[in-house]
């Protein structure tokens, strides 16, 4: 998702003047279907994702699956920045992408409605794409990588909070947040959030200035966890470091941050010709959890291991390969 931390320069796609897109990163484990069966023999897709740890792990999972399957992969995971998988795709050169429905909402399409329903941003999103692109966007996983509050989960015993309104009945002295430059100016960001909430910014019994600390995005974590200088911190939902520092996630129980549901984008067309993409695609999303997703992302990111090894493994160990 958004601004999420990158991999390194070996795993980064490049962009080939007039060639589309073109990747160092394109390597996955070879393998089998458990049962044996090649649903998707004889065809011939490219897989992209984005940069960041999910996306290149996503990417990995996908190509590792549907090569499995019997479809001869072209990997062109790792593509920098949202513009240039999106482009590829659009462009018909690359055929499978995973996007996140807050992504379309706002980024592709400019909507400002928030819808707190994910099912219904979805549905809205899916409905866009298919009639402006001929993009398929299959069903959503069952993991939601959106903006969210954490705490040391010692703090957030001892202050008794486990939602956003808790947070918002503190005294004012303890209600002290981290947040990074770009999500404290977002038009959907920190100060509409807090205005939501019932706790605008300087205004009398809101959330002082002097009590938001802005920093780097990945210190943000660091810091809720050592609670200093804040009780609270901007993170991102599916994160490894929300597990790796024992962060408790707070309730956004009015709804304010949009869904960012992760879900397998196919164009039109190939889905056309190979169909059985959308029942193996679903096998895998119907796995894909928050919980989940901070395991593997923190595989990557914290305890160093490639992509493409967790994405093998991940598959081996639910039985989907051999």
């Amino acid at each position: 998702m958004r601004g999420r931390i990158a991999l390194g320069a070996a795993l980064v796609a490049t962009l080939a003047s007039g060639c589309g897109l073109v990747s160092s990163s394109g390597t996955f484990e070879s393998t089998t279907l458990s049962d044996g069966e090649t649903p998707l023999e004889g065809s011939s897709l490219v897989v992209t994702s984005k940069s960041f740890t999910e996306g290149v792990l996503l990417g990995k999972i996908t190509a590792t699956y549907l090569a499995a399957a019997g479809a001869n992969v072209t990997d062109l995971t790792g593509a920098p920045g949202s513009a240039s998988s999106r482009q590829a795709q659009l462009n018909g050169d690359a055929d499978i992408l995973w996007e996140y429905t807050g992504t379309g909402w706002v980024n592709y399409h400019g909507e400002t409605e928030t819808i707190a329903d994910p099912d219904e941003l979805w549905q809205r999103v899916h409905d866009i794409e298919k009639q402006d692109y001929d993009l398929e966007w299959l069903p959503p996983a069952n993991f939601n990588d959106t903006y969210a509050f954490g705490a040391a989960a010692g703090t957030a015993d001892r202050l008794g909070v486990t939602s956003l309104s808790d947070v918002a009945n503190l005294p004012v002295a303890d209600r002290t947040f981290c947040v990074d430059d770009e999500f404290f100016s977002r038009a959907d960001g920190f100060v509409p959030m807090l205005e939501t909430y019932g706790i605008p910014l300087n205004a009398p019994d809101g959330v002082p200035s002097e009590n938001v600390t802005r920093m780097d995005a990945g210190v943000v974590y660091t810091s809720t966890a050592q609670s200093a200088p804040c009780n609270f911190g901007m993170v991102y939902t599916t994160d490894g470091r929300v597990k790796n520092l024992n962060l408790t996630v707070l309730d956004d129980d009015r709804k304010f941050f949009l869904p960012y549901s992760g879900t397998a984008v196919v164009r039109g067309t190939i889905l056309e010709q190979h169909p059985e993409i959308a029942d193996l695609m679903a096998v895998i999303s119907e796995r894909l959890t928050d919980d989940l997703m901070q395991d593997l992302n923190g595989r990557v990111d914290i305890d160093g291991e490639d992509p493409a090894d967790v994405a093998y493994d991940w598959l081996k160990t639910e039985g989907l390969v051999n």
